[in-house]
């Protein structure tokens, strides 16, 4: 949104912005935010930083060495839909406050080295990344584990397990179906207004969305795409999207997430990372004689996505339950090859 500090403190002062939402991400990927009021934003706001104390938050700094310092980035500025008073938004990058290193653990950090360390080899100057994260939409979520028990529920209006329930109004039966919430028009698609505000919210932050519709799953699986970026930049653009979607639903009374595999029974939520590689603006990874229409280097880049897919999994499936979701008959990428339209393969 800005080029440099002095546009963000002019703009502050010209349009009356209250707070400054301090933003950095975690090492497991969830945003972090404080609030600084506007009037306190000065120079030192952006060549000095901001402390915060790293052993706080998760995967960053023991206690004994706890203070980090943020830096924040004026291109990453949005004004926050959500708050109250005007808010500007700022993704920040952290460093040591002593040698003023960037942090090793810092994810914008590794995104910006990693684009360094391409364009050093001489390969390809820009990386495009453009990923599609699904999500669900659910009305009622609910969960407990204690000594003695344990248990999850979550509801859905649109749910398919609800066709023989009473609603206030009568139930009137448009319920998704397993497996067959792929693209139906209302009213078995509860929530297309839903997504549709979303959209607005999403284009109002400055993302280019380029579609979304319902998705394969009952109770409000969805998808919404917009455009690609080059690393560090996708990166801010998917955090920056699961804010608006999550918010978005929340002031709806609904929940919204990302997890792989709400449902048993039905299909998860991927993340599909479509990506490429250019030099002085030219693809290099097109070649319209090549399988799938892929050059040789294409084929390369993913022998070694192939090679390095045990390690590549601590990052895209980290947890237990992404391991629920890749089990075949689920349209899930099980598979450890390549192919130009089966969906169960891992690259695509």
């Amino acid at each position: 949104m800005f080029n440099n500090p002095e546009d963000v403190m002019r703009y502050v002062k010209d349009e009356g912005v209250k707070f400054i939402d301090v933003r950095f991400c975690d090492l497991p990927g969830v945003m972090q935010h404080f609030n600084v009021p506007a009037e306190s934003v000065d120079d030192t706001f952006f060549a000095e930083g901001q402390m915060f104390d790293g052993s706080s938050i998760r995967g960053f700094q023991a206690i004994h060495e706890s203070d980090m310092k943020l830096i924040p980035d004026p291109a990453t500025a949005f004004i926050d839909p959500f708050r109250k008073e005007k808010t500007l938004v700022l993704n920040f990058s952290i460093r040591d406050p002593f040698t003023n290193e960037e942090y090793s653990r810092d994810p914008r950090n590794v995104a910006a080295k990693a684009e360094e360390y391409l364009r050093s080899t001489g390969i390809a100057d820009t990386a495009y990344f453009g990923a599609e994260a699904e999500f669900y939409v659910f009305d009622d979520v609910r969960f407990e584990t204690k000594q003695n028990a344990g248990y999850y529920f979550i509801d859905s209006i649109e749910g398919a397990w609800n066709t023989g329930r009473e609603e206030e109004g009568g139930n009137r039966g448009y319920k998704t179906r397993y497996k067959g919430g792929y693209f139906p028009v209302p009213p078995v698609d509860h929530y297309a207004d839903l997504r549709d505000e979303m959209v607005q919210k999403l284009m109002a932050v400055g993302l280019e969305v380029e579609r979304s519709h319902h998705e394969v799953g009952t109770a409000g699986q969805a998808e919404i795409n917009y455009k690609f970026n080059s690393l560090l930049h996708a990166g801010d653009d998917m955090m920056r999207f699961k804010y608006i979607i999550k918010n978005t639903a929340w002031a709806a009374g609904k929940t919204a997430t990302f997890m792989p595999k709400p449902l048993f029974g039905d299909n998860g939520s991927g993340m599909h990372s479509h990506q490429s590689l250019f030099l002085d603006g030219e693809p290099l990874f097109y070649d319209e004689l090549g399988y799938a229409g892929l050059s040789d280097m294409a084929r390369w880049y993913i022998g070694g996505l192939l090679a390095h897919a045990p390690a590549v999994l601590a990052f895209t499936n980290p947890t237990v339950n992404s391991y629920h979701r890749l089990v075949p008959g689920y349209e899930a990428p099980v598979n450890l090859v390549y192919s130009q339209r089966n969906r169960s393969a891992c690259v695509r």
